[in-house]
């Protein structure tokens, strides 16, 4: 016979020691944790380079450029800037009142196992429906701008695809919640935050061949002059590449792109087929050599470390705000609010460490090619084509911007040019 949705698990009764054991563990967890993540991103994360001038838009870009940039984020953030504030808004409120639970009591079943992925696709469904029409409009400016090149059933295709891995993933760690907390009602948090570290470790290591997949197709890159280039890169930096891919990212969108992703045996060195199709294959060069920075430095290694580290220091605060409330599978709202809060707060810190990491990877293209002309000219480039944002606001800057802004990273390329002894003239002269 199933158990009651909200039946109390239970445990043997305990001591005076036992119970304050119970108590103090979980408090110092969370600062042995805390102390540890603040220990590797302070390790890991280059804090200084180099000495930059002041960046200046107006050096590089041009009133057209700069006004079509500002003209394309005056159409589009009012309505990414919406959706991005409804999902947030949504699983706040539904988890943080008693909406949440009676979501629960809609799936009428006493087996929470059951009733646990109901909720959590429901509640991202609903997200997802909520969040539709200013997607849409949002979609319809970058289609505009031709930055996005999806037919929308591909547009519709991906979105649901999302929904569907996101809440896989979500079912996933809120059963796995639920059942260590009624199994340990003390002392779940201890195997739970073990566990949430091996999964973003797992999660880390086999994304680029589960997940990627979905979204692109992947072709070795063919062999000739420029895919020997980059091997002989890789060679030089120490990093070793078993092949370059080609990815078919230009069925979704205009956007010029490399990235890496993985380690160890799932390690990619991954090039958009748009950036080989429209960059000189000198500027395809300094893109590779910036991504084989981040697999010389490990980056994805250390990002994942902080990863496990920070999930793990998250299972601790949910002991700590819900404590033995989390075997009751009707507070499950409950806990997608909280996961919702905890990363919406964590994303300054993020964005922080990840434009460090991304600016060193920057001076480590430069250092490979010692071609700073060419790096200005392809950090203008991609600007133009991928219409970033020149001069966001301040906030916008420290809640989104996982990469430095572009006249940021020419600044960076000007500042090693000139520690170098070499002269980068403006892009544009007025």
């Amino acid at each position: 016979m199933s158990e009651p949705a909200g039946e109390p698990a239970t445990e043997p009764a305990a001591g005076p020691a036992p119970l304050r054991a119970a108590r103090l563990a979980p408090v110092g967890a969370a600062l042995v944790l805390a102390a540890a993540l603040a220990v590797v991103i302070i390790a890991t994360t280059p804090w200084h380079l180099i000495d930059l001038p002041k960046p200046d838009a107006a050096l590089d870009f041009s009133t057209a450029e700069i006004d079509r940039q500002q003209q394309f984020r005056e159409e589009l953030l009012p309505w990414s800037t919406t959706s991005w504030i409804l999902s947030l808004l949504v699983p706040l409120a539904i988890g943080f009142s008693p909406l949440g639970r009676r979501l629960y009591a809609v799936t009428r079943t006493r087996r929470w196992y059951l009733a646990v992925p109901v909720v959590v696709l429901a509640l991202g469904l609903l997200v997802s429906l909520v969040t539709l029409p200013t997607d849409i409009l949002a979609e319809r400016v970058t289609q505009k701008y031709g930055l996005s090149t999806e037919p929308w059933s591909l547009w519709l295709r991906d979105r649901l695809t999302n929904w569907l891995l996101m809440s896989l993933a979500l079912v996933a760690i809120s059963l796995g919640l639920v059942a260590l907390a009624k199994r340990w009602r003390t002392w779940w948090w201890a195997p739970a935050a073990i566990g949430a570290g091996v999964l973003v470790l797992g999660v880390s290591f086999a994304y680029p061949v589960l997940v990627e997949p979905r979204f692109n197709e992947f072709t070795s890159m063919q062999a000739g002059p420029q895919r020997n280039d980059f091997m002989e890169l890789a060679r030089q930096d120490g990093i070793p590449v078993k092949d370059v891919l080609v990815a078919d990212a230009s069925k979704r969108t205009t956007a010029l792109n490399a990235y890496v992703s993985g380690f160890g045996s799932t390690r990619r060195l991954v090039v958009y087929d748009t950036l080989l199709k429209d960059a000189s294959p000198a500027r395809v060069r300094l893109v590779v050599a910036h991504e084989l920075g981040h697999a010389a430095e490990r980056d994805v290694l250390h990002g994942t470390l902080i990863g496990a580290l920070g999930s793990a220091f998250a299972v601790v605060l949910l002991r700590l705000l819900l404590g033995a409330r989390m075997a009751d599978p009707r507070n499950t709202a409950l806990l997608l609010a909280l996961i919702v809060a905890a990363t919406t707060l964590a994303s300054p810190v993020q964005n922080l460490v990840s434009r460090k990491i991304e600016a060193r990877a920057d001076y480590s293209s430069l250092r490979l090619t010692e071609d700073p002309s060419d790096f200005v000219e392809m950090q203008h480039q991609l600007s133009v084509r991928n219409i970033s944002g020149l001069e966001p606001s301040r906030w916008r800057y420290w809640m989104f911007a996982s990469h430095p802004t572009p006249p940021e990273r020419i600044a960076m390329g000007r500042a090693w040019a000139a520690e170098h002894g070499k002269t980068v003239p403006p892009l544009v002269q007025k």
